[in-house]
């Protein structure tokens, strides 16, 4: 027997329609490349959105077409948040931080047809717009000068399109919308391909208490960017809420930030753990000249944050840090750190200790962990590869064979992240399965001495891998950064971590640098330090 409820499609236009009609005086607010602010409503945003869908028509494009952007966090990406999907086509969101060759690669494989550009951003274009094979280039008008001849400016293309012939998309609601690429860091970069249904179902979840407890009063500014996993999914989230969005454009250093934060007000704001380091090392510099009492929470994802980060935001600034966890393949968000009622009643201590895990998977998302052995228990020691299902996890790549193995015979995700479960559901990330040191036959986690050694007073950043041995295969040795006008020996660093990690864990060597080579998202980039340290011998 069927249950009696319509059959109401989860598409991205009930997103939009909800906006521009319950919500349409709401503000969304623009930091422009020039530094200026540019504010418009939901309703301005709406008929702007259609006009454009209706133009990306008239161009030729159709359902199921790849329309690829190339463009940093501001208005006109949100217009096409909207515009791409609602009449059936896919929104490809391109990695301005890939080079050149992979982002060659990425069009291509993905075979945009059109291809819509920040002028702020066409000097990187040039580097591979030779090698690409789009029908159309439409440039936004945010630089300086007159569009390059052969290209379509964005306003121009948009007078074209009549909002009144917009017609949304009504179809199957597991159809694609939107596609984002894996930055490529073992072989080539890989397409995740989301649906109507993901994107809604994954905007419903954010809203939940116990998921990013976002709700239509909040002020929201992604600093993670729009290109890297739909910033988190917020531009949706927010649409579909009626929250009052900030985007920061280019502009994504720590002074910058914080004046958008102060006056915008903004409650909620997202990013990486080295967007919200910088952060803390101006407000450590500057007590005082920030007034932040809106942000009520600042979400961390991409990869793990330290404990004396949370730390230090909550006991000097009363601002609080919330951890998540997730991938490109995971929509992204697969699990979140709020505490539970039980954990809300222990000591300060064991919060923090909580707080600094990646949290329980979010709900609708099953996890589980396996090594050698097979699936581990949930004891909170022992360590597996994290595996992960559910409605907004992909389930293959796009035109891609899995010669990596990456889906299980059952239907899992297999994430590369070496975790520990406890008997909670609490998860800790201990490592990538690429990042874990293998020393004597005992595992070693990269990720948890990275995160005590940011604790100590000297250390800006560090980043801890792997260098060969001859006796232990492996031994750790940490890259560090050092905070201005700081200092630090050999001998310090370790007396510091002693009290925590057995000896073995203790890094071999320690190599002080100016900067630690970051992935296009943020990470540290242990292959480069890996390579640059490859002869080094422990």
């Amino acid at each position: 027997m069927k249950g009696l409820m319509m059959d109401f499609h989860l598409t991205v236009p009930v997103i939009l329609r909800r906006a521009e009609t319950l919500c349409a005086n709401k503000t969304i607010v623009t930091r422009l490349p020039d530094k200026s602010i540019h504010r418009y409503t939901y309703r301005e945003m709406a008929t702007r959105s259609k006009q454009l869908s209706a133009a990306l028509k008239k161009l030729g494009v159709s359902e199921g077409d790849r329309v690829a952007t190339l463009c940093w966090n501001h208005y006109q990406h949100l217009e096409i948040y909207f515009a791409v999907p609602g009449i059936g086509a896919v929104l490809h969101t391109l990695n301005l931080r890939l080079s050149p060759d992979d982002l060659t690669y990425i069009v291509n494989h993905a075979e945009d047809k059109v291809i819509i550009v920040d002028q702020v951003l066409l000097p990187l274009f040039d580097k591979f717009k030779d090698r690409i094979k789009v029908s159309h280039v439409v440039v936004i008008e945010n630089g300086t000068g007159p569009i390059p001849a052969g290209y379509t400016g964005y306003e121009s293309l948009l007078s074209s399109g009549d909002a009144s012939t917009f017609t949304p998309f009504s179809g199957d609601e597991n159809t694609a919308a939107a596609m984002c690429y894996t930055s490529g860091t073992t072989g080539q970069p890989k397409g995740v391909l989301y649906s109507h249904r993901s994107i809604v179902l994954h905007s419903m979840l954010s809203a939940f208490t116990d998921g990013m407890a976002i709700g239509e009063a909040d002020v929201v500014l992604p600093v993670v960017p729009m290109f890297h996993v739909n910033a988190w999914g917020l531009p949706f989230t927010c649409t579909m809420l009626g929250c009052t969005q900030v985007f920061p454009g280019p502009h994504l250093d720590p002074a910058s930030l914080l004046e958008l934060y102060e006056t915008e007000k903004v409650t909620l704001t997202a990013g990486v753990p080295t967007i919200w380091m910088g952060i803390l090392n101006v407000l450590d510099a500057n007590p005082g000249k920030y007034n932040l009492s809106s942000i009520r929470c600042m979400l961390v994802g991409g990869s793990a944050a330290p404990r004396s980060m949370i730390v230090g935001y909550q006991e000097r600034h009363n601002l609080r840090i919330l951890h998540a966890w997730g991938m490109t393949e995971t929509s992204p968000l697969g699990s979140i750190c709020g505490l539970t009622a039980e954990l809300r009643k222990a000591a300060p201590e064991v919060q923090y200790t909580y707080r600094a895990k990646q949290g329980v998977a979010a709900p609708l998302v099953e996890m589980r962990a396996r090594n050698e052995n097979g699936i581990v228990p949930w004891d909170g020691t022992t360590m597996g590869e994290l595996e992960v299902r559910g409605p907004w996890i992909s389930s293959a790549y796009y035109n891609t064979p899995d010669d990596e193995g990456k889906f299980t015979a059952d239907g899992w995700f297999r994430t590369g992240d070496i975790v520990t479960l406890e008997a909670n559901g609490y998860i800790e990330i201990k490592d990538r399965s690429k990042d874990v040191i293998k020393s004597g036959g005992e595992w070693i986690s990269s990720v948890q001495l990275e995160g005590a050694l940011m604790g100590h007073p000297a250390v800006a950043e560090a980043a801890v891998f792997a260098i060969p041995s001859e006796k232990w295969m492996e031994r750790p040795m940490a890259a560090i950064v050092l905070k201005e006008g700081k200092s630090v020996t050999v001998e310090e660093l370790n007396t510091f971590l002693e009290p925590h990690f057995a000896k073995f864990w203790l890094p071999e060597a320690y190599e002080t640098v100016k900067e630690i080579p970051k992935t296009s998202v943020g990470k540290f980039k242990k292959s480069t330090l890996r390579e640059m340290f490859r002869n080094y011998k422990a």
